[in-house]
């Protein structure tokens, strides 16, 4: 399912011989974790840490996309999608010693309900959506039960913000589980957290419960991880080329002569999900006018800012979802025209001022896009992309935010747009990011074809049936100018000759389970 670059999606190496465990990987993390807590996790570079510390029910095999067992050997799931009972392994703990048991999956979940919340847990919320509670029904028989069919939670069982933690974490407040302290079931704990400098995660011992996914059995070859960050991608590269690091994240085009010269590699791998895009605010500004919105689409040349800032391991966006995503379509209309973006704002009656930019009833085409540095390429695209709307008579202005301030600012919703992507290797990401009733970062009212379809696809059983759905909702979210995507994301992770065997997982995110380390 993750095509992309097969090829280069792990570290392992017939030379290296048989896997020796011990050592310290030190990885050098583009930006920092904004949190310690899986059900709060979001951006690339946390999910890489709190992965590593808790397990999940499941597991997505990353080449079929198949759900594989993981803490839960064994599940059912009602004919009407509203009911998941999952049978646990026995033996499993958390790393304070206490069981893995029916318990601790309901206080798992009953606390992104009640105590986080959807604002901060939004992925979290949104695949527990209709949540009426876990039913202990004995102490390795956990049921979920939803109030309306949900048949994307099976594959939502799999991911790191469904991670399973222990009481002791789960009777904490949102903000307290964002200090370090999560513990969790899995092949690392929190050793050491400082936000905004470093995370130290050490070797669980006597781990054996690992995923059907993983490559072995028993405990982590690693005996620890240190993570560092450093935003500087000059200075990863450096630091990894002469061996200050093992692995860093977010290894740009201009990068990997300098990692390979060193006996390093780049490892690449798409994600799901959705691509990076635009998602406007259409209740106001300019973004309020269809026309505008519908402009953008053909206005942008993706191609261009792929080989422009990104190199051969990127890939321009072709729909509302990335290409890797179970039931992605490509969308003709996600395909650069500048003459057809300013046919549109010729009938809507944008017409060009003395500067250039576009004009009507006395308002400028001017709106501003609000990002944050969670990719290392964003600024250098968006600035590309505000050349490429300035040919066509559109001013877009950059703001450049800190994640915490983005996150703010999303819940108010104060801005006229905003640029990021969501990785999932399921296509109810699109109901996730675009329900009205969810976080609804468009600001809209309802969409009836729209919201229709996304309430289906959550009831389609029948894998074909639920794919033709959200191909129709791909199409009803361009159609409706509710994402504007410009490139689909991919890792790009440099790792030095001595680093074996790391691994994307379904989602593209680092899994160090099967990690090791030759030569040391």
């Amino acid at each position: 399912m993750l095509a992309g670059c097969a090829g280069n999606a792990t570290t392992s190496s017939a030379d290296a011989g048989p896997a020796q465990p011990g050592g310290t990987l030190r990885y050098g993390l583009s930006g920092a974790p904004t949190c310690s807590d899986p059900a709060q996790a979001g951006t690339n570079q946390t999910i890489y840490v709190v992965r590593q510390v808790v397990d999940s029910l499941t597991d997505q095999d990353p080449d079929s996309g198949e759900i594989e067992p993981w803490l839960a050997d064994r599940w059912e799931v009602s004919p009407d999608a509203k009911s998941f009972t999952f049978h646990l392994k026995d033996g499993a703990t958390f790393s304070d010693g206490t069981p893995v048991d029916a318990a601790a999956v309901k206080g798992t979940f009953d606390s992104i309900v009640t105590t986080v919340g959807a604002a901060k847990a939004p992925l979290a919320g949104s695949y527990l959506t209709g949540y009426q509670g876990t039913t202990v029904v004995d102490p390795l028989t956990a049921r979920v039960d939803f109030a309306a069919p949900n048949t994307q939670f099976l594959q939502a069982s799999s991911t790191a913000q469904l991670g399973i933690q222990a009481p002791v974490t789960t009777a904490e407040s949102a903000e307290a589980r964002c200090l370090g302290t999560n513990v969790g079931s899995g092949p690392f704990t929190y050793a050491d957290y400082q936000q905004d400098r470093s995370v130290t995660l050490a070797k669980r011992t006597g781990y054996a419960w690992g995923s059907d996914v993983f490559g072995h059995d028993g405990e982590a070859y690693l005996d620890s991880i240190e993570f560092t960050i450093v935003p500087e991608s000059g200075v990863r590269t450096g630091s990894l080329s002469s061996d200050q690091l093992d692995a860093v994240s977010d290894a740009l085009p201009q990068d990997a002569p300098q990692i390979e010269a060193t006996g390093g590699r780049v490892l690449t791998t798409s994600n799901p999900g959705m691509p990076f895009g635009f998602q406007p605010n259409v209740s106001r500004g300019v973004l309020q006018d269809p026309a505008v919105r519908a402009a953008l689409v053909p206005a942008i040349d993706r191609q261009e800012l792929v080989d422009t800032v990104l190199g051969p391991d990127f890939k321009p966006a072709t729909s509302t979802l990335a290409g890797t995503t179970p039931g992605y379509v490509a969308l003709p209309e996600v395909t650069h025209d500048a003459a057809k973006a300013q046919s549109i704002l010729d009938e809507a009656g944008w017409v060009p001022g003395a500067d250039g930019i576009r004009e009507k009833d006395g308002q400028k085409l001017s709106f501003s896009v609000m990002f944050s540095p969670v990719f290392a390429g964003n600024q250098a695209i968006l600035e590309l992309t505000q050349q490429q709307l300035r040919t066509v008579g559109i001013d877009l202005q950059l703001e450049l935010v800190s994640n915490q301030e983005a996150t703010a600012r999303q819940g108010t919703k104060d801005y006229d747009s905003t640029y990021y992507n969501s990785t999932r290797a399921d296509g109810d990401i699109l109901r996730a990011t675009f329900a009205v009733d969810g976080r609804n970062l468009n600001a809209r009212g309802p969409i009836p074809a729209l919201d229709t379809l996304l309430t289906d696809e959550l009831s389609a059983t029948d894998t074909a049936e639920r794919n033709a759905l959200v191909a129709q909702a791909q199409q009803q979210v361009l159609d409706n100018g509710l994402w504007i995507p410009t490139i689909e994301l991919s890792q790009a992770i440099g790792a030095s000759s001595a680093v074996q065997d790391l691994k994307f997982e379904a989602s593209a995110r680092l899994q160090f389970f099967d990690t090791w380390l030759s030569g040391r």
